[in-house]
């Protein structure tokens, strides 16, 4: 079997296992026995869960457009596939600026700046339809790459030969970025082929593999002239001139979590740059399977353009206020943007080793708290690595790898499933939330609802696997209008204990809500609206330790 084949039909099953998500619970429901569903660990959930989150990056059926722009500006349908795949993996991304002199990135061909202008011309549609409709960026994306045949005289029947084209389409102008960008990449995609389902279960977008190689210069690692990393063996060490050194005595004490508003190759192309004055230390690729070290742990890269402030990170490390970040940090940046929808299961699994190796060299604490979004630091400006980036189970696995207890210590159970690890947390919420970004939330945001005489909890769920005791905290943002007795309801071995706190005080940091036994399986804290009218309650996240 094709491996396209092989996996679409893994893909197929798994979004069938998929369609059982769980399900809102009652505020007094009866001492839970939980369902074999919910038995955690299991690989088809794995499977399932992957593959679920897969293809909220692609809500629809994409093949009839790709082949009407392919077919409308005579250039190879495959092809235009392949660099959708490579590029955003074919989710219309609308992109942000991470780079400073880098314009942001649109659509299923993440063009920016004047390439998504000129194509916009050459489709005789506006700038602002090639950001936001799919069809009109592909046939932007389709325009451009038939313009630069043309003016390279490529015969259009040989796809080898429109390697030029793809690397003219790209803003990557480092010669190594491009040979890695054509052969590791696009026409990597062109041979193994690629695809993707809608969270329907039908065909977005399909890519048969085919014999074809590039018409381009191999990359010099290729050649077998990579030298190994300073810091990280797995590593491919590609030095940046964008660097200096940190200040005497300094305490590298967090890494900061990245994504590139763009693909890998053109990501480490631009950052090795000299004319390009940003930095990291790192680049994690879309698959997970290369990262590139690019700057030494010792010496301090650009990667963050904001100084510290400890009201950001739940008032951790005060002591580092108004230092730049860059002075204490490791960067690792990803391909990938923050507005995409997931992140590929190998480049998560790939990125946690790399932070539990710089964390254990460096003597980093492995929490959230130091190892922190981009975006946290630096929120006038910045998003990365967004709303989608897996915390909850990013954290573990680090501390899974690293040796301590990761996989069975503190559970962190978010109100935004996507940060959660679907084995051990879990959050139900209600239709009638609405959600919210005010500054000082845990993870991706919160949940709120007016205080009513209804039943309509938020329930945060976590697995044990052992009967055991733990204390359970609760973070929320404060503000005036919070309720001053916001209750919740913990159900433990000995039954339900309601905790009534004043959410008005107490913000944007973890507060005890007390010491409980609790059986093996699936527990529950719940947050009730059901407190004196007039205020409002917050659902961010709790913490079982």
């Amino acid at each position: 079997m094709h491996v396209l084949s092989k996996t679409f039909a893994a893909t197929a099953a798994a979004l069938a296992l998929s369609a059982c998500g769980p399900q809102p619970q009652q505020e007094t429901p009866p001492p839970e026995a939980p369902p074999a569903a919910e038995v955690p660990a299991q690989t088809a959930e794995d499977i399932a869960a992957e593959s679920r989150d897969a293809a909220r990056r692609t809500p629809e059926e994409l093949d009839a457009l790709f082949a009407q722009a392919a077919r409308e500006f005579d250039v190879p349908v495959s092809l235009l596939k392949a660099i959708s795949y490579v590029e955003t993996r074919f989710e219309h991304i609308q992109g942000e600026e991470e780079f400073e002199g880098r314009p942001a990135a649109f659509g299923l061909m993440a063009l920016r700046g004047d390439k998504l202008t000129d194509g916009a011309a050459l489709a005789g549609v506006s700038a602002s339809a090639v950001r936001d409709e799919p069809l009109a960026n592909l046939r932007a994306g389709a325009a451009l790459l038939s313009k630069y045949a043309s003016e390279e005289g490529i015969d259009r029947k040989d796809l080898g030969a429109w390697a030029t084209a793809v690397v003219k389409l790209s803003d990557i102008s480092d010669a190594e970025a491009q040979a890695s960008y054509i052969h590791n990449e696009v026409y990597s995609a062109l041979r193994e082929g690629a695809g993707a389902f809608t969270p329907r279960g039908k065909v977005a977008v399909s890519l048969e593999g085919s014999k074809v190689e590039a018409k381009f210069a191999l990359p010099k690692l290729q050649a077998g002239l990579a030298a190994l990393a300073p810091d990280y063996a797995p590593a491919i060490w590609r030095p940046s001139p964008n660097y200096n050194a940190r200040p005497s005595g300094t305490n590298v004490s967090m890494i900061i979590i990245h994504t590139c508003e763009g693909g890998y190759s053109g990501c480490w192309g631009w950052l090795t740059n000299s004319a390009a004055g940003v930095s990291a230390h790192y680049v994690v690729n879309e698959s997970g399977s290369e990262v590139s070290q690019l700057v030494r742990e010792s010496d301090r890269a650009w990667h963050v353009g904001a100084s510290y402030s400890c009201s950001l990170n739940g008032n951790v490390e005060c002591g580092l206020n108004g230092t730049s970040v860059n002075h204490f940090s490791v960067g690792i940046e990803h391909g990938g943007y923050a507005s995409q929808a997931s992140f590929p299961a190998g480049q998560i699994d790939s990125s946690a080793k790399l932070s539990c190796d710089i964390s254990k060299g460096q003597g980093i604490t492995r929490d959230s708290y130091h190892i922190v979004a981009h975006g946290r630091l630096q929120p006038s400006s910045r998003t990365d690595p967004g709303p989608n980036w897996p915390w909850s189970s990013y954290i573990s696995k680090i501390k899974s790898y690293c040796g301590d207890g990761g996989g069975t210590g503190t559970i962190v159970v978010d109100s935004h499933n996507a940060n959660n690890d679907s084995a051990k947390a879990r959050t139900d919420v209600p239709a009638s939330w609405a959600s919210g970004t005010s500054a000082g939330y845990y993870g991706s945001g919160y949940y709120y609802a007016s205080t009513q005489p209804i039943s309509e909890p938020v329930v945060f769920n976590f697995y044990m696997p052992a009967a055991g005791t733990r204390t359970i905290d609760a973070w929320w943002v404060a503000g005036t209008n919070r309720s001053p007795s916001a209750p919740f309801i913990i159900t433990h071995s000995g039954g339900n204990s309601t905790v009534t706190v004043n959410q008005q005080a107490g913000g944007s940091a973890w507060n005890a809500l007390g010491t409980y036994s609790f059986p093996a399986g699936w527990n529950k804290v719940q947050l009730s609206r059901w407190a004196t009218e007039g205020y409002v309650v917050m659902a961010d996240a709790i913490r079982v330790r």
